[in-house]
């Protein structure tokens, strides 16, 4: 049985999860891991958390009492504690992950994690979160309704996997298994690919306006509820899309090249029945979604 919990990273998604662990009615400890004293500070406030442990010496106890440990950091920490937890933890304990990406951090945990007697790992992935982060944006309703993904690892599932899962529906989500390369190249088109195109437009109207301003304040005043859905996802934080970019990068670059081409065809049919065409297919699409 599942009575305490570690969350390691306690902003938008680590803090969100407790709230929606406690939500779903979880009785036990949750113990929250930050290197930044404000953020962890704040999930306690807000109840995310029950106690918090800086990073490092103080954390251990915590990790090695744990049942279960979540990792809500950007990817190549998710990786970097993959590492340290292979040589620290047993198959007492269970690491999950809420990484953006899966395959470079299955393909770690398969040299670092699988055998006998080694810590348990079920990858993961919530289909949530908000343009914002830190924990004074958690809610612990963030994941009702969404799709919480696993791509779980070439083995056999056991109890604490199974526990896990249970815990993540009663948040609210609905969940699907995917494999892991599977899981990265949907995700490029899903998730990924948005955020780009919301960051690009955002920096090319930043560089656009920025040497006038007289025309930039009519901009931003005459730009509406279209201007701000599109530009919204360009306040994410470049740290957590850094290390998607550099996990997720083929896959990435796939949608960016056919987003590219698209948009030269319709530069290049302004004034022709080609344009007619591709808005009979946007439409088709998000009359069947």
């Amino acid at each position: 049985m599942m009575e305490r919990v570690v969350i390691v990273g306690t902003g938008l998604i680590g803090a969100s999860v407790g709230l929606a662990l406690r939500e779903a009615g979880f009785i036990g400890t949750i113990v929250g891991v930050d290197a930044s004293a404000g953020e962890a500070a704040e999930a306690k406030r807000i109840g995310a958390v029950d106690r918090t442990v800086a990073p490092g010496h103080r954390a251990l106890k915590a990790y090695m009492t744990a049942d279960a440990i979540v990792l809500a950091i950007p990817v190549m920490a998710i990786m970097h504690w993959i590492d340290q937890f292979a040589e620290l933890l047993g198959p007492h304990t269970l690491v999950t992950d809420v990484g953006s990406t899966k395959l470079a951090i299955c393909d770690l945990a398969r040299t670092r994690f699988v055998g006998v007697g080694r810590v348990r790992f079920l990858p993961g992935h919530p289909m949530a979160g908000k343009e914002s982060g830190g924990a004074a944006m958690a809610d612990g309703k963030l994941f009702q309704g969404a799709m919480w993904l696993f791509t779980p690892l070439d083995e056999a599932e056991t109890e604490p996997e199974t526990e896990w899962r249970r815990w993540v529906e009663r948040m609210g989500c609905r969940t699907m298994d995917l494999d892991a390369a599977r899981h990265d190249r949907i995700c490029a088109w899903v998730s990924h690919l948005p955020q780009m195109v919301s960051t690009a437009m955002a920096a090319m109207f930043e560089d656009e306006f920025a040497q006038e301003p007289g025309m930039a304040e009519e901009f931003r005043a005459i730009g509406g509820r279209a201007l701000r859905e599109m530009t919204r996802l360009g306040a994410s934080p470049y740290s957590m899309w850094r290390d998607v970019a550099q996990t997720n990068t083929q896959p990435l670059a796939a949608t960016l090249f056919a987003l590219e081409q698209r948009l030269a065809h319709l530069r290049e049919n302004l004034k022709t029945p080609g344009l007619r065409e591709e808005f009979v297919k946007a439409n088709r699409f998000r009359r069947e979604r």
